[in-house]
């Protein structure tokens, strides 16, 4: 797998941390050590954070994501937010399908499409998060589980926009619980997505899109897991609060210097 194809991508995603203060804090923290990184940087940010983050990354090549966003352009949903309103405060990125999402409020496979098709159609990028429970995997039946998540999730969108695409696999039995797959195992599910979108569209596509691993990536074992020819990059929680962690993760992902043959992310 020609690795040099795909830009590595390190996001960190906040979940529900950091009050404005906290996060740019954080940002003076961190940001001038990740200022020269060799791969994509993105934070992911509570709704709060947005504008502080766009803010103090606006003359930088860091991208700003949210967690989450609605299907609809608009109308009578409470509490939500829609694709335009993120395209508004500067948002490029957006996670879609993350496994709490799907946990405590009731994302389906189909709503994880849904919004997608409405991240990508804004002209932002969405990392759709695809993975097992623990049950699943001890029932040995992971491979179809995420084969169906990612085939679901793609449904309806077109060749030309899987540009738009990264995937994140991220076992849901490993988040936060600092318990993590063998590095082969992480590999082998990150191998059978990028077969899945080989099979849905062509080897081409599947040999570009960038495939994320999610659940419990540290400073001590990135180096590993990022070695692996099907992972891209990272999907990172509790180490992306912490400057140094996510620092040196970065520094790991910049060092392997994989990507010299992809698209440099907009902005380069």
């Amino acid at each position: 797998m020609n690795k040099s194809l795909r830009r590595a991508v390190i996001a960190g995603n906040w979940k529900m941390n950091e009050t404005r203060a906290e996060a740019k804090a954080l940002l003076e923290e961190m940001v001038p050590s990740i200022l020269n990184a060799d791969c994509d940087i993105v934070f992911c940010v509570p709704y709060t954070n947005l504008e502080t983050v766009a803010d103090m990354t606006r003359v930088t090549r860091i991208k700003v994501g949210a967690e989450n966003v609605h299907y609809a352009s608009s109308g009578a949903f409470t509490g939500e937010i829609s694709a335009e309103m993120l395209c508004e405060l500067g948002v490029r990125y957006v996670i879609v399908g993350h496994s709490e999402r799907r946990r405590f409020y009731g994302d389906t496979d189909e709503t994880v499409n849904l919004r997608a098709k409405a991240t990508i159609n804004a002209g932002m990028t969405a990392i759709i998060c695809v993975g097992e429970m623990l049950s699943e995997r001890e029932h040995g039946v992971t491979n179809e589980v995420v084969a169906m998540q990612t085939k679901i999730a793609l449904e309806g969108i077109k060749q030309e926009s899987m540009k738009n695409v990264i995937i994140a696999y991220e076992p849901v039995w490993a988040i936060g619980t600092g318990r993590t797959p063998t590095v082969q195992q992480a590999n082998d599910v990150c191998k059978l997505i990028r077969n899945t979108v080989a099979d849905l569209y062509d080897q081409a596509t599947a040999d570009s899109l960038t495939i994320l691993y999610g659940g419990s990536m540290n400073p001590k074992n990135c180096e590993e897991l990022l070695s692996e020819p099907d992972i891209d990059g990272g999907l990172i929680g509790g180490s992306s609060l912490k400057a140094d962690e996510f620092s040196a993760i970065v520094a790991v992902a910049s060092r392997l210097g994989y990507g010299k043959d992809a698209p440099k992310a907009e902005g380069e």
